[in-house]
């Protein structure tokens, strides 16, 4: 017997036992670890996350008493219900499910992006499934390559809506929708549009769950060799703050590995020119953007300040916020800074013309792909920044090179452009932008040694965080936020008067960078983020120097280029403009 009313009592697979209310059934029946396979489903609660479409049907399984079979995925349990996950009834129907899903599927496993990181290729495999029995019509639609950062091939939607959910629900974008009815269903734009027509964000969060290759990144690892190989230009890479926790993943190495000095040996066997670390443009970042801060707090200006260095994250304010275009500051991100002053100030030291200099960013982000596309960060013909590839992309170009990189030696990068502090290594997770921002605010305005560097109340993995931060006799009042929902959730508060901030911090994806679309697909599991964003604090406190405004090269750069932090010159060229953009 059983007195707590919030426990049902089911058999699974023959066990007796007794489970919390509101389980699914696959929920419950992990507890007598039975294997049930999943396609459409998806469980990111920590990120609000729950996709339950139970379209694929290939997690059915045999309740005791009925006749037809049920998702498990999506049906809750009851009390004294009797399942049986491996009955040969639901076996035949999983099956049966995926085999007509592969009958309608694309077999291009050689050239898909995704493949041997696809849920439909690893089920199939999974499951011993070899032939498709069933030969017919399939359905096919232009592959819309319209758009610098993903790739959208309408035949390989399975309909899982994985896709659909993460636009609307997390990011609230609202740019996916199922399109059409039956055999002619797939999910995209409404009209069907181009991507490149409408209001996304690029933010790349749509990539990271598409169990499929429907959606990818645009693919730019064989521009990148084709620059390597032009013996008449000098080119040269800058790698993000996320990557170096995260690029391990592709080489068996555990989540988390942090692997910066490998990078920089990676880069050079490569036969990159220069090898630089986007953490020396981040550490410029915040002197521009704490500068910006204290301008406006000393002249009155426009309140809360929002950080710019996600590029998804314009794109939103621009399309679904623009009566609030003065309240993101004006720095460029440390991507396009690192891009402007290779092609001006290295240029000028390493006697080389900006036109022969070409910039590759490895990024853990897609929406970095359709950044450097922006007319506003532009140095007048020239880009700030050449090409952009992700994490996976980097992954995938060592393994072609045949470079073993869990067993690279640690190098050093550039020290031109590559001294960097701790401040700008943890860019690359939620919260760490404005604590790295605080860091120099705080001795700015206090010209006093700050006593602990670690603004842990800044730090986590919730949602929506805020916080209060005093130096000396005035209170800064923050807000932090990442998830394009969250966003809005906090700038519609702002908007109503319900939420008062001096600065605001938002990344688009879940996590901040290291979750960003253009990392190694984490399936689903949330810990591999979690272990990311420890790494990151790891090599934070590792860091000799862990405040920006010691960074040495960049002062330097201040000294005999910029001039004054926040003055003419850096502000011509760090920092940008933006514009209203018509909903879509």
């Amino acid at each position: 017997m059983n007195d707590n009313p919030q426990l049902i009592q089911v058999r699974i697979n023959g066990n007796d036992l007794w489970v919390e209310r509101g389980l699914t059934i696959h929920e419950a029946a992990k507890l007598v670890n039975a294997d049930i396979p999943t396609l459409c489903h998806l469980d990111l609660e920590g990120f609000g996350m729950v996709n339950q479409t139970a379209s694929c049907r290939v997690c059915m399984v045999e309740v005791v008493g009925r006749a037809s079979l049920a998702p498990s995925c999506s049906e809750t349990i009851t009390d004294g219900m009797e399942i049986i996950t491996d009955s040969l009834k639901a076996v035949s129907a999983r099956r049966l499910n995926l085999e007509l899903l592969l009958s309608n599927h694309p077999m291009e496993c050689l050239t898909c992006r995704k493949n041997l990181q696809c849920d439909l290729q690893a089920l199939a495999k999974k499951l011993g499934i070899y032939d498709i029995p069933f030969i017919g019509e399939k359905t096919h639609r232009p592959i819309d390559k319209s758009s610098f950062a993903l790739v959208k091939n309408p035949d390989k939607c399975i309909m899982c809506r994985r896709c659909e959910t993460m636009c609307n629900e997390v990011q609230t974008c609202g740019i996916l929708s199922a399109n059409s009815r039956g055999f002619d269903a797939f999910v995209g734009p409404a009209f069907n549009l181009d991507m490149i027509d409408t209001s996304c964000t690029f933010c790349g969060q749509c990539v990271a769950v598409c169990p499929t290759g429907a959606l990818s990144e645009v693919n730019n690892m064989h521009k990148v060799w084709r620059e390597l190989l032009k013996k008449e230009k000098h080119v040269v890479v800058q790698v993000a703050p996320a990557v170096r926790v995260a690029i391990g993943e592709m080489f068996d190495l555990p989540p988390g590995e942090i692997s910066t000095g490998q990078l920089a040996t990676a880069f050079r066997r490569m036969g990159f020119n220069g090898v630089f670390d986007t953490d020396w443009a981040a550490d410029l970042t915040i002197i521009e953007e704490a500068s910006e801060l204290l301008h406006r707090l000393e002249h009155g200006g426009r309140l809360p300040i929002l950080t710019s260095c996600c590029p998804a994250w314009v794109r939103f304010f621009e399309y679904q916020f623009p009566e609030l275009l003065e309240i993101p500051s004006t720095c460029k991100s440390p991507q396009i800074m690192m891009g402007t002053i290779i092609k001006t100030y290295y240029a000028e030291k390493m006697n080389l013309l900006p036109e022969d200099i070409v910039v590759v960013s490895v990024m853990p982000c897609i929406a970095k792909k359709a950044e450097v596309q922006r007319e506003e960060l532009k140095l007048g013909e020239l880009k700030d920044v050449d090409w952009v590839i992700t994490t996976r992309e980097l992954g995938y170009m060592l393994k072609e090179a045949g470079i073993d990189f869990a067993t690279l030696p640690e190098g050093e990068f550039d020290q031109i452009l590559g001294e960097s502090t701790g401040a700008s290594v943890i860019f690359g997770a939620t919260g760490g932008v404005i604590e790295a921002a605080l860091r120099t605010a705080y001795e700015w305005i206090t010209h006093e040694e700050l006593p602990d560097v670690n603004f842990t109340q800044l730090r986590g993995l919730q949602g929506i965080r805020e916080a209060k931060v005093r130096i000396k006799d005035q209170e800064l009042s923050i807000g932090i936020a990442h998830g394009l929902g969250n966003a809005r959730k906090m700038l519609e508060g702002i908007q109503r008067g319900e939420l008062v901030y001096d600065a605001i911090e938002i990344m688009a994806c879940p996590g901040g960078c290291i979750g960003g679309g253009g990392q190694p697909y984490h399936h689903g599991d949330i810990s591999i983020i979690k272990k990311r964003q420890e790494a990151i604090y790891k090599e934070d406190a590792g860091k000799t120097k862990r405040k920006s405004h010691e960074n040495e090269m960049v002062l330097k750069l201040y000294r005999e280029y910029l001039g004054e932090p926040y003055g003419e010159k850096a502000k011509e060229l760090l920092h940008t403009t933006y514009q209203k953009r018509p909903m879509i």
